[in-house]
């Protein structure tokens, strides 16, 4: 069982300054949620993580929105035409889309922040996602200047996109951050200071007011947003918590109405103790290791990848250290893609015996052995549970293969994603979490083109080949052979090593009302009501 004791003090603090404002302001409806880390930034164009994201859909919209249930509503613009040859998309705006200062938001907005997102002075890792777009690809290799993006303001309130080739995902893909407008004369003067309380100016149901760095990020309902009057909460605070535990302990004390995960050694007890509070659901996204292939001992040496890999009991990780109801991960791409047959590594149907026999043998052929044992190290995100399956790992390494001595390596969010970008690591932990219902959301994350947000440096020109053909295959089976066969190209050079497919894990108190489970995890605030 666990036990509620005092948080540290910096932590207790905070709470009681927001919680004590929520007491004495008891006509206000405050949600608040637990956020996992410290964002690394609040631009749109520029984060690339699942805490960011969370927030950026509260204050930002694009032209879709993410609706309860995650599936994609109108958002700034209220409606769309698709041309017949499914390359010309015009959408319209609303007449009463605000930025939060009262100004209208503008088809000239996303011009402005889709050229900038593929601008390569950007740098954004998410560029990649508009190379759909008329010559986005073009653009962000410094091929094209970004007014040779396919947009066009047609109007103040007419926004029209031209694809390179028909892509059936793309009004999914606008749910997306990377894609929400951002107000230029902002960015301008205030440079990477823009998103800053008391420079930001956004456009969704709720704006940034406070942001205190490791304590609280606070949002209050935005008036100037078009559906404000169907907004039910006051205001919205994140809480970055890296610590689940302390995290469990403050939803119990009160102080979190939901938490961003949960830690995996309570799950059994909460099950228990706490079902109605607890919500467990499929998440669209795979929990991997990445090799640095770059650089030694994994570059040119797909036998001691193979061996790490296959040394790895992934029902034990699963049953044993992450207790969530994941599933053991023997491909890249998810399991429920629609038209899609997954694939698998061609030992999935192996038992774990037969596995540690071929890892040995694989271990000993890369040349590694009494006489030269491996020294390899695995970084990770400051997270009790990624510390809990990095030291699974390394010990199933040891028992395996004997003559591996792994250390482990843990970073703050911010610091980890410089690190890993830059390939200044052997092994990493990672986890890539779709970004819409198609698998080129994944199997793009790996083309050896997208830059830094490829995560171990992976080349391989037929897997890039075949990427592109996918996205000008216009026949929807055809299409789904084609990444098939990028998927067993990745899985036969195993540059990453999938170890499980995710569930979500939250827990939710008895007053949240309009919170509803799906695929993509996707909650956004607007929906959400505090019945205390």
């Amino acid at each position: 069982m666990i036990q509620i004791r005092p948080l540290f003090a910096r932590a207790t603090l905070a709470a009681a300054l927001v919680v004590g404002t929520v007491s004495a302001a008891e006509a206000e409806t405050i949600f608040h949620r637990g956020n996992g880390s410290e964002p690394e930034t609040l631009d749109p164009g520029l984060s690339t993580g699942v805490p960011e994201h969370h927030i950026q859909m509260d204050v930002f919209e694009g032209l879709v929105a993410p609706g309860p249930d995650s599936e994609p509503i109108p958002g700034v613009a209220e409606s769309w035409e698709i041309g017949d040859d499914g390359l010309t998309y015009v959408f319209h705006l609303r007449e009463n889309a605000k930025w939060s200062d009262g100004s209208p938001v503008t088809a000239e907005d996303f011009v402005y922040a889709w050229r900038r997102l593929v601008n390569p002075e950007t740098a954004a890792d998410y560029a990649y996602f508009l190379w759909p777009v008329r010559n986005g690809k073009a653009i962000s290799e410094g091929n094209a200047e970004p007014e040779e993006l396919g947009v066009e303001a047609r109007d103040e309130k007419t926004f029209v996109v031209t694809l390179e080739a028909p892509a059936p995902y793309f009004i999914d893909m606008l749910t997306h951050h990377s894609t929400y407008p951002v107000p230029k004369a902002v960015v301008e003067e205030f440079g990477n200071e823009w998103t800053r309380p008391g420079n930001i100016v956004s456009n969704g149901a709720f704006r940034i007011t406070e942001w205190v760095p490791q304590s609280h990020i606070k949002a209050v309902r935005n008036e100037h947003f078009h559906a404000a009057d169907e907004v039910k909460l006051d205001a919205v605070v994140y809480y970055p918590t890296e610590d689940r535990e302390a995290e469990l302990r403050r939803f119990r004390a009160g102080e979190l109405d939901y938490t961003y995960d949960v830690p995996a050694q309570q799950i059994p007890w909460i099950q228990q103790n706490m079902p109605d509070q607890f919500r467990n659901t499929p998440y669209l996204g795979t929990y991997f290791y990445a090799f640095n292939v770059t650089a030694e001992p994994f570059k040119d040496n797909p036998a001691l990848r193979k061996a790490l890999a296959l040394a790895i009991d992934r029902d034990i990780l699963t049953e044993k250290v992450t207790q969530g109801g994941e599933i053991p991960a023997y491909g890249w791409v998810p399991p429920g893609m629609e038209g899609y047959q997954q694939q698998q590594l061609e030992w999935a149907s192996w038992t774990q015996e037969q596995r540690n026999e071929e890892a040995k043998k694989l271990f000993a052929e890369a040349g590694y052995g009494p006489d030269n044992p491996l020294t390899v190290e695995i970084l990770y995100n400051t997270d009790d549970n990624h510390r809990k399956i990095a030291i699974a790992v390394a010990g199933m390494w040891k028992q395996v293969l004997g003559d591996v001595n792994a250390t482990l390596r843990n970073e703050e969010w911010k610091v980890y994603l410089e690190t890993r970008d830059q390939l200044q690591f052997q092994v990493v932990r990672a986890g890539w979490i779709g970004d819409y219902r198609d698998p080129y959301t994944f199997l793009s994350y790996l083309r050896s083109d997208i830059g830094e947000q490829n995560p171990s440096g992976y080349k391989n020109a037929d897997y890039d080949r075949l990427n592109d053909e996918s996205t000008v295959e216009t026949d929807a089976e055809k299409r789904m052979a084609i990444m098939a066969e990028a998927e067993r190209i990745l899985l036969a050079d195993l540059p990453i090593m999938p170890i499980y497919f995710y569930s979500q894990q939250h827990m939710v108190a008895d007053h949240v009302k309009g919170w509803e489970p799906n695929i993509m995890d996707y909650h956004p605030s607007r929906f959400i009501t505090v019945e205390r």
